[in-house]
């Protein structure tokens, strides 16, 4: 007879909650109009985050994190370029301050370095994402 275990979501977020990050908080992933909304990242996509984070030996400001699907149609409302199947909805997306080209680099050496093959470059900003339904080892450019 085969036991069978049956995880909820609920599970997945509890142990999200509970896992221990060096440098983030959940709190810094949340969606502006979801409060407590960092839960609904993704598990893996944080561990590599943090690594990356370790690696690139600076701070990592979040501006985005997960979003819900009212907050990813009012960006695109406001102007900026957005996917209407973004990462940012699955967790698997984090967009980063990197105002400076050393910084840029760090960022993104240390992304490739931990196995995130999804870089967004913008003025401002690095996105990283480990979206599997989308195409790998690409970067791309915002401007």
């Amino acid at each position: 007879m085969a036991l069978f275990c049956i995880m909820s979501n609920n599970y997945f977020n509890d142990k999200l909650r509970n896992m221990e990050l060096k440098y983030f908080k959940l709190k810094e992933f949340e969606s502006p109009d979801l409060p407590g909304s960092g839960d609904k990242m993704d598990l893996a996509f944080l561990q590599k985050l943090d690594k990356c984070r370790e690696l690139a030996g600076v701070p990592f400001k979040i501006t985005s994190g997960f979003r819900t699907a009212a907050y990813n149609i009012n960006l695109g409302k406001r102007g900026y370029k957005i996917a209407k199947n973004s990462p940012h909805l699955k967790g698997v997306a984090a967009d980063i301050v990197a105002s400076t080209s050393d910084i840029r680099y760090k960022i993104i050496t240390s992304a490739l370095a931990v196995g995130i093959t999804r870089i967004g470059i913008g003025k401002t900003f690095i996105h990283l994402d480990t979206d599997a339904t989308k195409s790998q080892n690409v970067i791309w450019h915002y401007y």
